[in-house]
């Protein structure tokens, strides 16, 4: 596997690939990798025949008060992980590589329609800084195929749109969400759960399944919004959203939907903010 930190390699080699006719998937992470990670890196094989997987913890999709500076990088392991599945590059750039006129003077892409809402309500200006990293990861990398779970399901929403509304041709591709043998979403932040908290961290997935059932047996959506955030409650979560929406673009569901929807959470447990969905 090679390991690449500048752009003007990244583009030789991927323009070598693509003259000798061969497909390519991207796999863009934030780094410490996971079993859901390396989950699509699989799904990737499958699709295409070079896999370039990028490393970079972006700092423009992290608010003042959220854990940018602690999120854990583990480029050597995340290196070694990588390789053992097969991927054909790394790429894992520099902040001056991705944002060659700094931070402040960057160009940045703003995606309207699915992200005002839900996360974008509570971390305002996340959306912006993922799209503006994905928009130049896709870019450089010029992949047949993006692949991206769908645990952060608003991410996923606002990058597909991102692409179809500049006409990129780039297939986006989902892959399920990758869970411990409890439930809990796999996510590099739940090594910040405490051992006290890490068993009631399940109490998300198990909210989910619950809003799930309530639905399909036609509770209102308004009885089983307010029932999700008081259990969470009462397992000692701060809820920032339990919410049923459309799944095609997170718009608030009529009275009597009982199809096409999704339910979404985003709770702290202590100073962990998990997130988790589950389609209806």
């Amino acid at each position: 596997m090679e390991r690449i930190a500048s752009a003007a390699e990244l583009r030789a080699t991927t323009a070598r690939w693509r003259r000798e006719g061969l497909r390519i998937a991207l796999v863009p992470t934030m780094g410490n990798l996971h079993a859901g990670h390396y989950s699509l890196v699989r799904a990737a094989r499958e699709r295409c025949d070079r896999i370039v997987a990028s490393v970079f913890v972006n700092p423009t999709q992290f608010g003042p008060n959220e854990d940018f500076s602690r999120y854990p990088r583990t480029l050597d392991a995340d290196a070694a992980g990588l390789h053992a599945e097969g991927c054909d590059l790394l790429f894992a750039p520099t902040v001056e590589t991705m944002y060659p006129f700094g931070l402040d003077a960057a160009t940045r892409v703003d995606v309207q329609g699915v992200t005002e809402t839900l996360e974008g309500a509570f971390r305002p200006g996340h959306f912006a800084g993922v799209a503006t990293v994905v928009l130049r990861l896709l870019n450089l990398v010029q992949p047949d195929v993006a692949l991206f779970g769908r645990k952060d399901y608003q991410q996923l929403l606002t990058i597909r749109r991102l692409v179809t509304d500049l006409c990129l041709p780039i297939e986006i591709a989902d892959v399920v969400t990758m869970r411990e043998a409890d439930g809990l979403a796999m996510s590099s932040r739940n090594q910040y759960l405490s051992a006290e908290e890490r068993p009631r961290a399940t109490r998300v997935h198990a909210t989910l399944t619950a809003m799930r059932e309530a639905v399909q047996r036609g509770d209102s959506i308004v009885a089983i919004e307010r029932d999700a955030r008081v259990a969470l409650e009462s397992a000692g979560f701060r809820v920032d959203y339990a919410a049923v929406r459309r799944a095609d673009d997170l718009a608030e569901a009529a009275a009597d939907q009982r199809s096409g929807l999704i339910a979404l959470i985003a709770a702290r447990l202590g100073s962990t903010r998990l997130i988790d969905n589950l389609p209806i």
